[in-house]
């Protein structure tokens, strides 16, 4: 579990509907990353923005340049923690209209983390996200530590 989740504010209701505050991993001034807790593949994760806009131009520049330090951070974090063999980033914005990113680690093989067999049911091609990996609370709270300890 998130270890700052008296000090971390909920700024939208995607972020809610994906967890927040429990699976918020990092949170920055105009983004905060949170665990999927839909696992589609081992380390997915959510990158929502805090402004209230529903279309990525709306965002301020402010948010555009601090995304570019992220993605940074999230992709060597994600490297670390899981050895990935991609990533995708994902906004699809159909249900959930605050800005948002699905982040997808690809792995072209299963992956195996406490003790629990990890599947990309998507690889090569786009990722599935409706075959998800049926992970619990306490297995994606490890996977949160797990890669808050990767995180620099």
């Amino acid at each position: 579990m998130n270890q700052n989740v008296t000090e971390v504010r909920v700024f939208n209701a995607t972020m809610q509907k994906f967890g927040a505050p429990h699976t918020i991993i990092k949170q920055y001034q105009h983004w905060s990353v949170l665990l999927r807790p839909a696992q589609a593949t081992l380390g997915a994760l959510i990158l929502a923005a805090h402004e209230p806009v529903t279309a990525f131009s709306e965002l301020s520049s402010s948010s555009f340049n601090e995304l570019r330090e992220i993605t940074k951070q999230l992709e060597a974090a994600l490297a670390k923690a899981f050895q990935y063999d991609k990533i995708n980033y994902l906004m699809l914005m159909m249900v959930d209209p605050d800005v948002h990113f699905h982040v997808i680690p690809r792995y072209a093989q299963s992956k195996t983390f406490s003790n629990m067999d990890f599947v990309d049911a998507g690889w090569p091609a786009m990722p599935d996200l409706k075959q998800v990996n049926l992970t619990d609370a306490t297995q994606n709270d490890l996977i949160m530590q797990h890669i808050q300890k990767c995180w620099h």
